[in-house]
């Protein structure tokens, strides 16, 4: 079977692999404990990223020498590749003294921008295109916002983008405000490059946001923080989201020079000194892409959350206050209401990607882009567009999804869990992972070279293959999903129970075990994916609906869509159609 499932993937997919565009246009969320039915505090990402590396890899903890100085990468994430610094898509970093994983026999090994004093011990964190969690639970999300000045890395003016400023903090930071302080503080002291860029960050008592861009002046940087009020959720979808910035403020930080900066460069928004700095205004155009590219989602996200404030998905521009910072839910939200939001293409809304005839035979909700349809990182209003397809939270081309939980009644380090999803996520399976190793077919993720013991690969050629049927299948993937997923849960808080008393005395030895249970259980549920895969081709080979004792059902295609096609013109007369 395994040889089987190696050729039909490689011919599959050896059309697809077509150049980066680089979009890494994502959709972050924070759920606070005390918007969760359990306490626990959620931070979630989906790195909409174009085929870019695809890898989860753990960053062991580790002491340093005095003296040590910490390399400072580049991120192609960013702006594209880096080819002076050896800084690619794929892979996202080779430096095997960040981790063993990050040592890519065979790649030239990656140029530091420039280095910073390193500290006495560095903590231990799960990496992907961005940070994503480390060992005591400060947890990362990220988009890409859209902003007016875009610019290039500059050793000595402007070393750190997003990417590496999250890892920085997650290698020494145990709260989200010791975060953000050390952010900004890297930022104006060391400057900051590349796009826009909205930051979720958590701990197990508070929750923030940190948004940054470039600065007008071609060094530092520009950036502020909020906190997310206990008790509500927010949700950020390549837009900007902190609005007004009040000193004085106690649940919002900014960079100590962000007033003389825009006010000495002239783009402070509103003019008017006497009314409160719009940072949005003053650092963006508004929204990405194209209208509603972002806050389409905001709006989805919240109305799923919050259905009963009744909030409309029509607004002036693409910088209305229409949509508030955070809401609060309203009934707490668990696990599976953030896999579903992850999950959502407008479903059941006048927006449903599953409708109409570009969703196709089988309303597939993916709407592929091309040369013709808006791209870039600015949606600039006064550009007249041909046309644009509205842009769900599940996205064809997502690398993948991870949903952090750090959960209040766990001992430490028990309490720490990620979720990820790879590939898209509605058609994936979230599975739990420790901050610890990864499984192996977690860190084999190249998406330009077919790899059969990859988790990536397995549950891609299966996001492709719904496409088919994708009606369907889709009822088959979730069915599945479900199952693993809560079976994933109960393994998780099996494991939590047995290992309690463990944790309290040997955290070493828990975390061990920890990781490896859940590591075999990821392991596990990937192969069975990639039978699922064959079972799928199975079912629904030649257009038929086939099982054991039924071969060849046709199910043909419905009467809504036969209506688009030439079907009713097609030979049933001998006469020439008119």
């Amino acid at each position: 079977m395994k040889c089987f499932f190696s050729s039909c993937m490689l011919v599959f997919f050896l059309c697809s692999l077509c150049p980066l565009n680089y979009l890494n246009a994502c959709t972050t969320m924070i759920v606070t404990k005390g918007a969760s039915t359990d306490g626990s505090t959620f931070v979630a990402h989906s790195d909409d990223d174009d085929l870019a590396d695809q890898s989860i890899i753990y960053v062991p903890a580790k002491d340093w020498p005095k003296g040590a100085k910490r390399p400072v990468h580049g991120s192609a994430v960013a702006n594209g590749d880096l080819p002076k610094f050896k800084d690619f898509s794929e892979p996202r970093l080779v430096d095997s003294s960040r981790s063993p994983d990050y040592a890519h026999p065979g790649y030239p090994k990656s140029v530091p921008l420039d280095y910073i004093p390193q500290v006495p011990h560095t903590y231990a964190y799960l990496d992907g295109n961005y940070g994503i969690v480390n060992e005591y639970g400060l947890m990362f999300g990220e988009c890409t916002d859209g902003a007016k000045v875009t610019n290039n890395p500059e050793p000595g003016k402007r070393i750190f983008y997003s990417s590496e400023l999250s890892r920085v903090a997650l290698e020494r930071c145990r709260t989200a405000r010791d975060a953000i302080q050390l952010i900004g503080d890297l930022i104006e002291h060391y400057g900051y490059y590349g796009t826009g860029e909205t930051l979720p960050v958590a701990d197990s008592q508070e929750a923030w946001v940190i948004e940054m861009a470039p600065s007008p002046e071609g060094t530092g940087g520009l950036w502020v923080a909020q906190r997310v009020p206990d008790g509500e959720f927010f949700v950020a979808a390549n837009e900007f989201r902190i609005r007004d910035i009040v000193p004085g403020n106690p649940d919002q930080m900014y960079a100590r020079s962000l007033f003389n900066v825009v006010e000495r460069t002239g783009i402070r928004s509103p003019k008017d000194k006497k009314k409160p700095m719009d940072w949005l205004t003053t650092v963006s155009k508004g929204e990405y892409s194209h209208p509603y590219y972002s806050l389409r989602r905001v709006w989805r996200a919240f109305s799923l959350a919050a259905p009963s404030l009744k909030l409309s998905p029509w607004v002036q521009d693409g910088t209305t206050r229409a949509y508030p910072f955070s809401v609060k839910p309203d009934a707490k939200m668990n696990l599976s209401d953030i896999k579903k939001i992850y999950r959502d293409h407008y479903e059941g809304t006048e927006f449903d990607l599953t409708k109409g005839i570009a969703a196709g035979p089988f309303g597939c909700p993916n709407r592929y882009l091309g040369p013709k349809d808006p791209s870039g990182d600015v949606g600039d209003p006064s550009v007249k567009l041909e046309g644009a397809w509205e842009r769900p939270i599940s996205m064809f081309y997502t690398g993948y999804v991870f949903i952090n939980q750090l959960k209040p009644n766990a001992q430490f380090p028990l309490n720490v869990v990620s979720w990820i999803a790879l590939n898209t996520p509605a058609e994936s399976v979230f599975v739990p992972l420790a901050v610890a190793k990864t499984p192996r077919p977690y860190v084999n993720a190249n998406p330009k070279k077919y790899d059969p013991n990859s988790a990536w690969w397995t549950y891609n050629l299966i996001g492709e293959y719904s496409n088919i049927k994708y009606s369907y299948m889709i009822k088959d993937i979730q069915s599945k999903a479900l199952k693993d997923e809560e079976s994933s849960e109960r393994v998780v808080n099996d494991l939590t129970y047995r290992l309690e008393n463990i944790a309290k005395t040997t955290p070493k030895k828990a975390i061990d075990e920890f990781s490896k249970a859940l590591n075999q259980n990821a392991e596990r549920i990937c192969k069975d994916w990639q039978n699922f895969f064959i079972e799928l081709h199975f079912k629904y080979n030649q257009g038929f609906i086939n099982s054991s004792d039924k071969m060849a059902q046709k199910v043909g295609y419905s009467q809504d869509w036969l209506k688009y096609t030439n079907y009713k013109q097609g030979p049933t007369t001998y006469r020439k159609n008119k």
